[in-house]
């Protein structure tokens, strides 16, 4: 899903930054429907908030989580904060960092930049996706 669209070059003749690589490829991997003014927002998050703080793809994977999950407002989901938590410990957990400056010291290089930070975020965000969306099926055969 998006792990490969992003494997295959998706945004790399775009340029985009690694939030946007996630939301925008996000939008097309899942099929957001979002706007391309909606998808812009994404913009100020890469390099890690632009100050190397929380990883850019992690955030651009949290609004893709945000988009699936949030009916009108966060605090209702009863999935969001755990299925955040599962995305930022287990992309922890692998990589060692969810900061922007750890990630970059480990997995940046010249010629690929971030590009293997960006594909775990997006394969992290594929496992959820996948998760949410089996439920999603679930939940609507047991209705009819």
């Amino acid at each position: 899903m998006l792990k490969q669209l992003i494997a295959d070059g998706f945004g790399q003749a775009e340029d985009y930054n690694c939030a946007e690589k996630i939301i925008r490829g996000a939008n097309e991997a899942y099929g957001l429907n979002l706007s391309e003014e909606g998808m812009k927002l994404a913009g100020g998050f890469g390099g890690g908030l632009a100050i190397e703080s929380t990883c850019g793809a992690l955030c651009g994977a949290v609004m893709a989580l945000s988009h699936l999950l949030i009916d009108t407002v966060a605090h209702q989901s009863q999935e969001l904060k755990p299925m955040t938590k599962e995305l930022l410990e287990g992309f922890q957990a692998e990589m060692g960092s969810i900061y922007c400056d750890a990630l970059k010291n480990d997995y940046r290089t010249p010629e690929k930049k971030c590009q293997v930070v960006i594909e775990k975020a997006a394969e992290h965000l594929d496992k959820l996706v996948s998760r949410i969306q089996e439920e999603s099926q679930v939940e609507h055969q047991g209705s009819n």
